[in-house]
């Protein structure tokens, strides 16, 4: 835009000096007169169209000289300016660095002090490709491993491990056998271990279907009310005894469900 307007105005003042000549110089020294009017302003005009490219091809030749430079001083990369290129091992350190990051925080939002270390020799290849691979667990008293599974969706889940010794552990049944759902439980391990996957997916497809609310029974099933009966749609293993319901109600409120317990079992709205 500015070399539009110079240009504009040159023509004016050339149209000017040409009025001028005309007017006030007669004979051979017109001619030569309008000769050089015409030569100073084609140069003027030729320097000022190629300003600019002159001055680019300027600053690149400098900026070619100070990369020379630098690299004849050691002080920069040989390889050309641009986004850098990350060698394979880097980037599957990152990838390793950023699934532990994601598991210590699945494992400390039920333990805050858990510590932990790779049992795989490679985990790298695990956090690249998927699969199950074992860790090490510090910091917890009831658990010393888990299984994570990574899955192609980015999904992580834990399943935590004690291991002892098989003399330890003896080799004869229990004189006092425990059911299943009589064993001592944290609530917040068993919502994230076995309740959170399966109710997660059936509120969202009570919800979209207009449900508002179901009922989980004493005996692990959810059910919901279609008319005047109630309906079993799913059923959550090793579900709680009734002592652990009331911490249950704070881990289901903590997760964004409304829960109360009621006379049939823990009914959650949303």
């Amino acid at each position: 835009m500015k070399s539009d307007k110079a240009l504009w105005g040159s023509i004016s003042i050339l149209i000017g000096a040409v009025i001028a000549i005309l007017a006030l110089i007669r004979g051979p020294w017109q001619t030569w007169s309008l000769i050089g009017v015409f030569t100073l302003w084609g140069l003027w005009v030729v320097t000022v169209l190629l300003r600019p490219y002159m001055q680019q091809a300027k600053r690149r030749r400098m900026r070619e000289q100070l990369v020379k430079k630098r690299l004849a001083e050691g002080t920069a990369p040989s390889q050309p300016m641009g986004i850098p290129t990350m060698e394979a091992p880097e980037t599957e350190l990152l990838l390793l660095r950023h699934v532990n990051h994601r598991i210590s925080a699945y494992l400390r939002a039920v333990y805050p002090d858990v510590r932990w270390e790779w049992c795989e020799k490679n985990p790298e290849k695990l956090a690249l490709a998927g699969g199950t691979g074992r860790i090490r667990l510090y910091g917890i008293p009831d658990f010393d491993h888990a299984d994570v599974c990574m899955d192609q969706s980015a999904g992580i889940t834990c399943n935590m491990l004690k291991i002892v010794p098989l003399s330890e552990a003896g080799g004869g049944e229990p004189e006092d056998t425990v059911p299943p759902n009589k064993q001592p439980v944290d609530p917040q391990i068993w919502y994230e271990v076995q309740g959170r996957k399966v109710l997660e997916a059936l509120v969202a497809d009570l919800n979209s279907r207009g449900h508002s609310r179901l009922t989980i029974h004493e005996d692990g099933d959810i059910c919901v009310e279609e008319d005047t009966e109630e309906v079993a749609k799913e059923h959550l293993a090793g579900f709680p005894e009734k002592t652990y319901w009331p911490r249950l109600q704070q881990v289901f409120e903590r997760n964004g469900l409304a829960a109360e317990v009621t006379a049939k079992g823990i009914q959650i709205s949303w």
